[in-house]
């Protein structure tokens, strides 16, 4: 049996038709496919980061980030998820709440309604919420905040510090800052990605 498919314990599993979207086939292993997830994620970065000044904040920008980081090893990156998940709201939802937070993080840079870092994080927060991809979703939502920092003239966070991909206490914390922005406490969760 491959461990191909074995999640963290916190991840949300894809369906087996997400399953079948997987483009690469020497990848047998989950260390396979982290492997060429990183690989693909660090193209997608150097893709964003050489941008000159795109309009971040669009689900078009949402969208074509998550092809970039994920297109290479996944046939649906850069699509919203299509089925339930045990996080995240409605699939039907997924496209009017991505079009709001955008609206709402445009609106919160334009009135400098927070410092640079909880805009990010907010930012972060709500698309980890709205959960709108089968896989890559924190992934995805810490470089977004990344890019809105950059384009605020601020360093990147450095998010615990560590990778997020297994069970550590690291994803630990990382999960349960989380948990506590969704009760509005962002304390937690700004301070981690500061550390």
């Amino acid at each position: 049996m491959t461990d191909l498919f074995q999640e963290p314990e916190d991840a949300t599993p894809l369906t087996p038709d997400e399953c079948e979207g997987l483009r690469l086939t020497w990848v047998t292993t989950r260390a396979d496919l982290n492997v060429a997830e990183q690989d693909n994620i660090d193209k997608g970065a150097a893709w964003a980061y050489r941008a000159r000044k795109p309009d971040l904040l669009t689900v078009e920008y949402v969208l074509k980030l998550h092809k970039r980081m994920f297109g290479d090893v996944w046939l649906w990156a850069g699509r919203y998820r299509r089925s339930e998940r045990n996080i995240g709201i409605a699939p039907h939802m997924i496209g009017v709440q991505t079009g709001q937070l955008m609206g709402d993080a445009a609106y919160w840079v334009e009135h400098r309604t927070y410092e640079p870092t909880e805009l990010a994080v907010r930012v972060h927060h709500r698309l980890v919420f709205i959960h709108p991809f089968p896989n890559g979703n924190g992934r995805h939502a810490r470089m977004m905040a990344d890019l809105v920092l950059r384009r605020l003239g601020e360093p990147a966070l450095s998010w615990g510090g560590g990778s997020l991909s297994d069970i550590t206490e690291l994803r630990r914390a990382y999960v349960d800052a989380l948990r506590r922005a969704d009760r509005e406490d962002y304390d937690a969760l700004i301070a981690f990605s500061r550390s």
